[in-house]
């Protein structure tokens, strides 16, 4: 059975990667550990994970290339008996993939929260302008496309 992409637009060209990133993190997603991603000040982000009963050991966080994965695994002891265990204490992984550009700025574990603060770099617009060759300027010479590019003005 053929699979329907999102991205079959044939104005959609070089999407085929980031498909492939959405499947793989429908795939990873779960509800466990909830998490807050809120916006602070005009670049920053700050992911907040709840993440109770874990200590700064039992916590990893791993960033390759875009993609910064947090993982959590605790170690029983052996000297407590629970009556009852509400608490979670399973081990987890929460994957985000993050925009080209955006910087973990650092992470801290507090009441129970780890909040990870990311900066959003400020994105300045490019123009570029294409050379295009004729078949009268360039009659049987190697065909070569000139790119130049360059940053726009500030307003």
């Amino acid at each position: 059975m053929s699979r329907v992409s999102m991205f079959n637009s044939p104005l959609l060209l070089g999407f085929d990667q980031l498909e492939r990133t959405l499947d793989r993190l429908a795939k990873s997603a779960e509800g466990y550990p909830p998490y807050n991603i809120e916006r602070i000040g005009e670049n920053g982000l700050r992911i907040t994970l709840a993440v109770a009963g874990f200590t700064t050991d039992d916590l990893a966080i791993e960033l390759v290339e875009n993609q910064l994965t947090v993982r959590g695994k605790q170690t029983d002891d052996a000297d407590r008996v629970f009556l009852h265990r509400g608490i979670a204490a399973r081990q987890f992984q929460r994957a985000f993939m993050l925009a080209d550009g955006i910087e973990v700025m650092g992470a801290r574990l507090d009441n129970g929260l780890l909040s990870i603060d990311l900066a959003r770099p400020v994105a300045e617009p490019r123009i570029r302008t294409i050379r295009i060759d004729s078949d009268d300027t360039a009659a049987g010479a190697n065909k070569t496309v000139d790119i130049t590019a360059r940053r726009a003005q500030s307003r």
